[in-house]
């Protein structure tokens, strides 16, 4: 029996399924809801109960295809949606129906290279929600503050006066909704002991605050998924690759802008922390400056140093130790 691939559009109100059976191709178009998902994935599991899934990463909308997934045993994939655009090349039209059909063939094609999904513990699902929504308030704070910023450099007069003190009223507000957040976490991370352990494990590394601790349990999964510090530091942005073709092209290495940039940006403030602090990090960084290396280069040497570093204590289930002798 040969192997069925589906490929799955998602959007905030359906879903696209095209299923790809050896020898005919369906599409079919549902209701975002576990009640029309979980009747459609019998029919699919009739067909293949080990079918190949594949679906891009939406974020919130693919909750309620994960919740129905647990109950099945289908082979599944979550892609980067860069991922499979770059991989189809050059391309003429876009649907939905046509992205389903894409994703089936992309996974039919590549299965092979990539984990397959597995299901989040529930802390975990939580903290992902509720980091969302903190970036979420503090994007709404940043564009306030900078509305402030704005107002004051023009004419000043009672309107922009009343219109600062109501931007003023609404961080503070915001504010607010960040602290609440934070405890929310705070309590969800309390209520799961290992993954407890584990971010508290990392929190000893210099530099690496709650922000940075929950940004890579939230992004490993728990610390089960991209443990392999190699992957993980790819994924996040900090390895240099070269670019290097014939004798035309020939330049230093680059990290990729194919990275996490929510991940990528804590680790460089836990970066900047870290050189600021007394430890390993800071002479490593010292003494590469010396000899006249970029600072921006050995700032990303170092974020790539705190994710081999953090990889290591939860492999090694140790607190990271300073081996820097104090007078």
């Amino acid at each position: 029996m040969k192997n069925v691939y589906v490929g799955i559009d998602i959007s905030k109100a359906t879903l696209d399924f095209c299923v790809v059976e050896p020898k005919r191709i369906s599409f079919h178009k549902i209701k975002n809801n576990v009640a029309a998902i979980g009747k459609l994935l019998k029919t699919i599991k009739e067909i293949d109960p080990q079918a190949y899934l594949c679906m891009e990463n939406t974020g919130y909308y693919n909750f309620n295809l994960y919740e129905v997934l647990e109950k099945f045993s289908f082979r599944t994939y979550v892609i980067d949606p860069k991922h499979i655009k770059r991989s189809i090349g050059l391309v003429r039209g876009k649907n939905d129906k046509i992205d389903a059909k894409r994703i089936a063939i992309f996974i039919e094609r590549n299965h092979q290279d990539f984990e397959s999904w597995k299901p989040i513990g529930e802390s975990v699902k939580a903290i992902k929600i509720l980091l969302s929504q903190r970036r979420f308030k503090i994007k709404q704070r940043t564009g306030l503050k900078q509305q402030n910023s704005d107002l004051k450099s023009v004419t000043f007069s009672k309107t922009t006066d009343k219109l600062i003190r109501i931007n003023e009223k609404s961080i503070k507000e915001i504010n607010k909704h960040i602290v609440e957040i934070e405890t929310l976490i705070k309590k969800e991370i309390n209520a799961d002991h290992q993954l407890r352990t584990e971010i508290n494990r990392i929190k000893t590394i210099p530099g690496i605050g709650d922000i940075t601790a929950w940004t890579i349990a939230v992004k490993t999964e728990g610390f089960k998924r991209l443990c392999d510090p190699r992957k993980l530091a790819c994924f996040a942005g900090v390895v240099p690759f070269e670019q290097q073709s014939g004798t035309s092209l020939r330049t230093k290495p680059r990290v990729s802008k194919m990275a996490d940039m929510t991940l990528k940006s804590v680790l460089q403030m836990a970066a900047m922390r870290a050189v600021r602090m007394q430890n390993d990090l800071r002479i490593y960084y010292l003494r590469k400056v010396e000899e006249g290396k970029n600072k921006m280069s050995v700032l990303n040497a170092v974020r790539n140093k705190l994710i081999h570093i953090a990889m290591a204590l939860i492999k090694n289930q140790t607190n990271y130790k300073n081996r820097l002798q104090l007078s």
